[in-house]
């Protein structure tokens, strides 16, 4: 069984946090379908920044780690190189998304769970090809 579902920190954020605009969107989005979710060591960090330092959304968030619920993928420094090709090639991309479009080269059956819509349509993974998403415009 591989990687299914790559989640961006943006869902995560909204599944902990009941007052964010896509919770709703996120919880649903999150639970469906069977095995963990998948990310990297840096949008895990983006999320712990996000839902505040060491609140308990984070102490859930690492939770869901240790239980193998949410399970991270290092890519550095092994593709470091790829992902500042994607970061010198689309302008907006920080090294955040470009380890999630890594993550989905490495992985291209899985879909990119996001709530960042706009960017994610125009990145391009292996150079030319769309990313499958799943976001909240398209649900």
């Amino acid at each position: 069984m591989g990687v299914k579902r790559i989640v961006d920190a943006g869902p995560l954020v909204a599944w902990l946090n009941q007052a964010d605009q896509w919770h709703e969107w996120a919880s649903e989005a999150l639970a469906q379908g069977r095995g963990p979710l998948h990310t990297t060591e840096i949008v895990l960090g983006e999320a712990c920044h996000h839902l505040g330092g060491n609140s308990t959304p984070v102490q859930a968030l690492l939770d869901w780690v240790r239980r193998g619920a949410l399970v991270l993928h290092p890519l550095w420094p092994q593709h470091l190189a790829r992902t500042q090709e994607l970061m010198l090639k689309f302008e907006r991309m920080d090294a955040a998304d470009a380890s999630l479009v890594v993550l989905s080269e490495l992985h291209p059956r899985a879909i990119v769970v996001t709530v960042d819509a706009g960017d994610f349509r125009v990145y391009r993974r292996f150079r030319r090809d769309s990313i499958p998403l799943l976001t909240p415009q398209s649900s």
